[in-house]
């Protein structure tokens, strides 16, 4: 991915533009803020997609994950809900920026006061905070901590938001720390959503699982999936 300046579109001080996918995408991202990781990457080449979906995606950060499924799929609505203003306003530039405005629209909110229609939305995907709020150092840089550690939204606030937007066996695709692999599963059937397809992604052969990649179902009956592992970053590199 490379990076560049751009007078096409309103940059803010401390941001820039990164070209994604061979250059089919432009993202307008913070140099020291927060910068989507390859955990998004994973899940939006993960996440089952069928023509025509309305999509929501908890906690859209620059917008990635939506911009790689218009860019890639047969993607019908995105809907993008960010907590954080400074990154609503990336992804919201970033749709107009690719020419996705008709298809993607990115809400200022709280997932846990969700201001989504309820048991409309075909798929929900989330690259939730992976550490417990009282765990570990927290970032000093607010983008980063909120992004990082469950200050905002906790593991049940997703998964409960998540039950509530999706229609019966709608499907929700999360990406977490493979050593919470257990609080997941089990939290998920807590809220009615069954767990249907799950991969394991690998740093390096013979490094132990490092993330977990899990779509699940509203209301669907018991029965997994186990898809070959994902080793190291797969075919994308991402810049630090």
């Amino acid at each position: 991915m490379s990076s560049s300046k751009s007078r096409r579109i309103e940059l803010r001080p401390g941001e820039v533009i990164d070209t994604f996918l061979e250059g089919r995408l432009r993202l307008i991202q913070s140099v020291h803020g927060y910068r989507f990781s390859i955990d998004a990457i994973f899940l939006a080449e993960f996440v089952t997609i069928k023509p025509g979906d309305l999509v929501v995606d908890l906690g859209t950060g620059c917008g990635i994950m939506l911009l790689m499924l218009l860019a890639q799929k047969q993607v019908g609505t995105c809907i993008g809900l960010e907590i954080q203003q400074e990154l609503a306003s990336q992804a919201a530039r970033n749709a107009s920026l690719n020419g996705f405005n008709k298809h993607m629209h990115v809400i200022a909110g709280d997932l846990r006061r969700c201001p989504i229609k309820e048991g409309k939305a075909d798929v929900v995907i989330c690259n939730p905070p992976y550490r417990k709020a009282q765990s570990g150092r927290i970032n000093p840089e607010l983008e980063k901590a909120i992004a990082r550690h469950e200050l905002m939204a906790t593991l049940d606030d997703i998964l409960a938001t998540s039950s509530r937007l999706l229609k019966p066996k709608g499907r929700l695709a999360i990406v977490y720390p493979s050593e919470r692999t257990v609080d997941l599963l089990t939290k998920m059937r807590r809220y009615q959503l069954e767990p249907k397809r799950v991969q394991i992604q690998y740093p390096s052969l013979g490094a132990p699982g490092k993330l977990l990649l899990v779509e699940s179902s509203l209301g669907a009956r018991p029965g997994i999936k186990l898809l070959p592992p994902l080793m190291g970053q797969g075919n994308y590199s991402i810049p630090s």
